[in-house]
């Protein structure tokens, strides 16, 4: 399927061993809140999953702090958010550290993906209020006609990206992560290769490795990119021009995100999704009324339950030719011509070059196997010793917080302290206008696993035209839900859609991460008027049937 983020296991699917060498064909193209994750291993390498303690290093970072005669405690392929955050936490915990970049530091993240989009997006909602007559007179404001200069919105991205990336060497350096320039490879146990192409190469040990590779822009077999006509993010982030009208191939949340930028900038969008329905990925609730907000009223028309099966780029005087196929017979539907088409159909892990092979490591399509708690996998389903990997490398949640989360994780482990992450509990965000957030489980999900677990689900909803704050900005378009476990208080999945859901989600979701559940949550205290008091109305709404804690508050 063309139209979501990652690639996802199913989770009946086994890891090969020599017992079973192949992958079940249940792999598939997965939507925004699901794992990229392998379950039913062996009970052998369930056994080898046991956390063992690791002797703690001494509280600097010095040279004279790394035991076994290595070079550093901690060596990282990939200078993404990631790598990053597991490089300053490494610091922090008296590992002397360096990270190894071949591109530049920030990644995907910062240079390519969530910091230029949101500069686009920041553009796209002010264009898109200034261009709202009806919302402005409703405040009282005369607007004369809004327009933009193309360039300078390419620089504004542009901008932000540099600053933060400078930011984010600046934080490495200062806090002495040695910075490594070059392509890494894994060479031998504890041991990295690294350096330019075409100059001599150097090689590092180090006690720990910590591949943090990221991913790059996924296209199907038959899609020809020029970079021009036909391009993916990474292109369309440089917004090089503004076509009149632009295929978004995948209705994910980054064609989404992409489609709210070139409709405020004047462009007309046609939307291609594999599936029945466009973004697959949200709770089916929230993605109804977000398309009756987002795609409805704005110049978006869409084709689902088809495949691009050929993109021509424009040349000749011709435009870009999209052939399109039943996505089930795979019979010939139509050909589109538009002035260009983006490809935004999900990422891939960018795993090849590590030098796997030395290590007996097989990637499963690109990720690298790893398990609960990132330690990397080899071709048997047995623990590599002192390798991990994190971030989309793994594909659990392809994510940039969730990469940094997961090398801190690493991290804490490696200094003594168990950590398993609970990516359940890991929010993600849709910078549409409004916004759109989510954590934790969808309805259906819930309501599939109840039945398999044997328990009942709740759903309690409030909408943005209660909330005094929205009302004031004339934003009520907008609605929150809780899905949650009646008997016990568990916080299962929260969803949101509009006005500032991004920052809203994090309540939820650090609730989730800390086991806090509804009936403990709902006597917490929300300023008034805020937008806040969305999510407290959701869980003054719930329910809760264990009865009365002779300790529980009185509310008065």
């Amino acid at each position: 399927m063309q139209s979501s983020l990652s690639l996802s296991l199913s989770l009946s699917s086994p890891l090969p061993t020599k017992a079973n060498p192949s992958i079940s064909n249940s792999i598939r193209f997965c939507g925004l809140r699901r794992e990229a994750l392998v379950s039913n291993l062996t009970q052998r390498i369930q056994q080898s999953r046991v956390w063992v303690p690791r002797a703690l290093p001494s509280a600097n970072g010095s040279s004279a702090s790394v035991k076994g005669g290595f070079d550093y405690d901690l060596v990282i392929i990939g200078a993404g958010v990631g790598g990053h955050g597991a490089a300053l936490h490494a610091v922090e915990k008296g590992l002397k550290t360096a990270i190894i970049e071949g591109d530049v530091v920030g990644g995907t993240c910062v240079n390519r993906g969530c910091v230029p989009s949101k500069a686009l997006l920041a553009v796209s909602g002010r264009m898109r209020e200034l261009h709202d007559e009806h919302h402005m007179k409703s405040l009282g404001l005369q607007v004369s006609s809004a327009g933009y200069d193309r360039q300078a919105v390419a620089d504004h991205a542009n901008n932000l990206a540099s600053k933060i990336r400078s930011n984010l060497t600046n934080s490495m350096k200062s806090l002495g992560v040695d910075i490594l320039t070059g392509v890494g490879t894994i060479v031998g146990p504890q041991k990295v290769r690294y350096g330019k192409v075409g100059l001599p190469q150097k090689e590092v040990t180090a006690r720990d490795i910590l591949i943090a590779t990221g991913s790059t822009p996924f296209v199907p077999n038959g899609i020809e990119i020029d970079g021009k006509t036909v391009f993916t993010s990474d292109h369309a982030l440089k917004m090089e021009w503004v076509p009149d009208w632009l295929a978004i191939v995948g209705s994910g949340y980054i064609g989404l995100e992409f489609s709210d930028v070139y409709t405020a900038l004047g462009s007309e969008v046609t939307f291609v999704e594999a599936l029945d329905q466009l973004m697959p990925g949200f709770d089916p609730e929230i993605g109804k009324l977000a398309q009756r907000i987002l795609i409805n009223p704005r110049k978006i028309d869409y084709h689902t339950g088809v495949f691009a099966k050929k993109i021509t780029p424009a040349k000749d005087g011709k435009p870009v030719q999209i052939e399109l196929i039943d996505a089930k017979t795979k019979e010939p539907k139509e050909t589109l011509e538009v002035d260009a088409a983006l490809i935004a159909t999900g990422r891939a892990p960018f795993t090849k070059g590590l030098g796997l092979e030395n290590i007996n490591v097989v990637t499963q399509r690109g990720f690298v196997p790893v398990d609960e708690r990132m330690r990397v996998l080899d071709a048997n389903g047995d623990l590599v010793p002192h390798v991990y990997c994190i971030g989309d490398a793994n594909g659990k949640l392809m994510l940039a917080h969730a990469a940094s989360a997961q090398g801190i994780s690493v991290v804490e482990q490696l200094t003594g302290r168990d950590h398993v992450l609970n990516h359940l509990s890991i929010p993600a965000a849709c910078f549409t206008h409004p916004e759109i957030s989510m954590v934790g489980l969808t309805e259906p999900q819930a309501r599939e696993k109840g039945e398999k677990e044997g328990f009942e689900i709740s759903v309690v909803k409030t909408s943005f035209k209660a909330n005094t704050k929205a009302l004031a900005e004339n934003e009520g378009d907008g609605l929150a839900k809780m899905i949650y476990r009646p008997d016990t208080g568990e916080i299962l999945g929260v969803h949101i859609l509009g006005l500032h859901a991004a920052d809203l989600i994090h309540e939820a979701s650090n609730a989730m991460a800390l086991g806090t559940k509804v009936q403990d949550i709902k006597f917490a205290v929300h300023a008034h008027p805020t937008l806040s008091e969305v999510l407290d109305e959701l869980f003054k709404a719930a329910k809760v049937n264990i009865g009365v804690s002779v300790n529980e508050p009185v509310a008065v």
